[in-house]
């Protein structure tokens, strides 16, 4: 999609067609969704990618700002459909960061979803969930503007009707896709839980926009479940789509874990110099069924900084692999589903990742338990009794099991 200063702005359904109807999304991650793995995704049936998401304030810097975009920001005109996210909180801010990319995307997004530590901190993502004022303006300053779109990425709030009307505002400041993730704010790491898609599908009832929904998506097959449940026009994939960068391609059997990391480093090393940090972070996740039986693999990958390090590690994993789906098989290992509905494959194939369940008081008690101790050595030390005594030597007992 071209965009010229005498090109009509498209709107709602023109602008979603423009982008070819995409129905498969990659979504914008923080030094995830960097050019090379938008690059891999595309290959494997993504309609749509968003960037990683920016700082307006620091990609728009007058002094520094080369510096940030040379880091953060590259494309080119193969990387098409493409929507560019910023994080911000001040709306000429936010535009000044939003020209410097127009001709170079088909969109801008504004993240009002992050619902990270960092970005309370900056006052940001989901930490302006409540101040709607501003968020009008940010909106509205793009869609009057920039010669090209605004969406934006949106949580939900714990009622139907207040998230309805949150979205409703939303596009009526000028967002012209909304994506809604269908979460909390507070629903986040091991507190994370399902999306609740009965709001994505109110919102997408309620507002004239096309609507993303974003969430719950874990394999191929959940991604149409999505679709007709929430009446969607897209679904968009966050942490799955970095388990497995194939999600949206249709097959008989995820991929093997080694053939996505070597074809993405394939991608860096050939197409798109990347950050060996960006890198590392990717194979972890790729590789992440496969790590845990290779141990000694995943400490050599721990360590390593150079491409030729990740190069050799992925393929002595191969090597590795390869063997071991030969002996093992896959009879057993053909995708049958649990009682949880949790896919059966070889760890050798890319899965969803699983947070551990936390204990039930959510790992508190062995840190209250230490508290008491710590309280009880103090009083202890106050009265000046011997270590003979009984109650310092049961102290120093259940200090030990607790180490």
């Amino acid at each position: 999609m071209t965009n010229t200063p005498d090109t009509p702005k498209l709107t709602g359904y023109d602008f979603y067609k423009a982008l070819g109807s995409p129905r498969f999304v990659v979504a914008p991650m923080v030094d995830q969704s960097e050019q090379a793995w938008r690059i891999l995704s595309r290959r494997y049936d993504a309609h749509l990618c968003f960037t990683p998401m920016f700082h307006a304030r620091l990609f728009s810097d007058p002094e520094q700002g080369h510096k940030y975009r040379k880091e953060q920001w590259s494309t080119d005109k193969a990387d098409r459909p493409l929507i560019v996210q910023f994080c911000a909180n001040d709306p000429q801010i936010l535009l000044q960061a939003a020209k410097l990319v127009e001709n170079d995307c088909d969109g801008v997004d504004l993240n009002l979803g992050c619902p990270q530590h960092i970005a309370k901190r900056g006052h940001y993502g989901s930490f302006l969930q409540d101040e709607w004022t501003l968020i009008r303006d940010m909106i509205s300053i793009l869609h009057k503007e920039l010669a090209i779109p605004v969406t934006a990425k949106i949580r939900v709030f714990p009622t139907v009707e207040k998230t309805v009307e949150y979205a409703k505002m939303v596009e009526a400041a000028g967002a012209q896709i909304i994506t809604v993730h269908g979460r909390l704010r507070e629903q986040k790491g091991h507190n994370t839980g399902l999306a609740d898609w009965d709001k994505i599908k109110a919102v997408k009832e309620a507002v004239k926009v096309p609507v993303f929904a974003n969430g719950n998506i874990l394999y191929y097959e959940d991604v149409q479940k999505c679709l007709d449940y929430t009446g969607a026009d897209g679904v968009m994939s966050a942490e799955g789509s970095l388990y497995n960068p194939a999600i949206f391609a249709k097959r008989d059997m995820p991929p093997c874990t080694w053939e996505m990391a070597q074809e993405y480093l394939e991608i860096c090393r050939d197409l798109c110099p990347t950050r060996t940090g960006i890198i590392k972070a990717h194979l972890f996740k790729i590789l992440q069924p496969s790590l845990p039986h290779h141990t000694d693999l995943r400490a050599r990958l721990g360590k390593a900084n150079k491409f030729e390090e990740f190069w050799d590690i992925t393929m002595e994993l191969k090597k590795r692999l390869e063997e071991e789906r030969e002996r093992v098989g896959e009879t057993e290992l053909a995708g049958q589903e649990d009682i949880k509905g949790i896919r059966k494959y070889g760890y050798w194939r890319c899965q969803p990742y699983f947070r551990p369940e936390l204990p039930a008081d959510h790992g508190k008690s062995k840190g209250e338990k230490k508290k008491e101790l710590k309280e009880a050595e103090a009083t202890l030390k106050r009265s000046s009794e011997s270590t003979e005594n009984p109650e310092a030597k049961k102290l120093k007992e259940s200090e030990a099991v607790l180490a």
